[in-house]
């Protein structure tokens, strides 16, 4: 979550008398795949962005052989690198009555790469 829609959640909550109790998830209103995001990067920092293109079953292949010889990437931990973490946050949005973040999850990341490269 971008912290400028962070902050607008946080503002819109401390406005609010009452809300109802829960667990509230907090995520920006789009998600973006690891391939988008690595394209984000590259075009901030004004490069090409490199994917490489490595079939499933290599992948997978290369897992199995990590976890026979206790290398870094087993099959563990490839499915949590390949799990989904989308988050909905239609509750908090319902609560605070709104339709969507004013920032996109593609801008607040810009935002906060430049912000990285002007400190």
């Amino acid at each position: 979550m971008s912290i400028d829609n962070l902050l607008f959640v946080i503002r819109t909550l401390l406005h609010h008398s009452e809300l109802p109790g829960g667990v509230y998830n907090l995520a920006d209103d789009d998600s973006l795949s690891t391939n988008e995001v690595i394209k984000i990067i590259a075009e901030t920092k004004g490069k090409k962005p490199r994917i490489w293109r490595i079939p499933s079953p290599v992948i997978q292949w290369v897992a199995r052989l990590g976890g026979k010889f206790k290398l870094p990437l087993d099959p563990e931990r490839l499915k949590k690198l390949t799990e989904n973490y989308v988050v909905d946050n239609t509750k908090i949005k319902r609560v605070l009555n709104i339709r969507s973040l004013p920032v996109s999850a593609t801008e607040g990341l810009r935002n906060t790469l430049e912000s990285f490269s002007r400190n």
